[in-house]
C-alpha cells in the first residue's frame, strides 16, 4: 500500500502472506512511476539496494535507515522517518470496518473492491478533506 496521508490511498495491491514485502514495494513504485523530488518513507524491510536504487531512478528520495550491519551506511532524514507510520494508520482506520478486518471474501477482486468502498467511507468521514469551496 502507498499512502500520502492518514486517509488518502495512492496505490494498493494484494500479495501472498509468505512473500517478502520489498518485492511488492518495488511493484508499487513501478505502478506509480516517477515523482521527482518526493520523499519515500520506507521501513527497514525496504532498505535493500534494489529497492533504494529503483526509488532513486524514479526521482524519489528514499528515507530509510540502513541496517546496523551495513558496511557503508548512508545518512537519512531522521525527522521525516518518524512519519513512516502513515500507512499503518490507514490500515488501522480500515480495520475499524469488520469487512476488512476479518477478510471473509474468497476472491481477491471482491476483497479489493470492499477495501475501496471502506476507503471511500473513510475519506467521506474525514472532516479536513471535505471542505466545500
Amino acid at each position: 500500500m502507498v499512502s500520502d496521508s492518514e486517509s488518502t490511498l495512492v496505490e494498493i495491491h494484494l500479495s501472498p502472506g509468505n512473500e517478502h514485502d520489498a518485492a511488492h514495494g518495488r511493484v508499487s513504485m513501478a505502478a506509480l512511476g516517477p515523482f521527482m523530488g518526493a520523499r519515500l518513507l520506507m521501513d527497514r524491510a525496504y532498505e535493500g539496494d534494489p529497492t533504494r536504487l529503483l526509488a532513486e531512478s524514479f526521482g524519489l528520495t528514499p528515507v530509510v535507515p540502513p541496517k546496523r550491519n551495513r558496511t557503508d551506511p548512508w545518512e537519512y532524514d531522521r525527522q521525516a522517518y518518524k512519519d513512516r507510520n502513515i500507512v499503518e494508520r490507514v490500515f488501522n482506520r480500515m480495520k475499524h470496518y469488520r469487512k476488512a478486518a476479518t477478510r471473509y471474501d474468497r476472491l481477491d477482486a471482491t476483497f479489493l473492491a470492499n477495501l475501496q468502498l471502506i476507503l471511500i467511507a473513510i475519506q467521506l468521514k474525514t472532516p479536513s478533506k471535505n471542505k466545500l469551496v
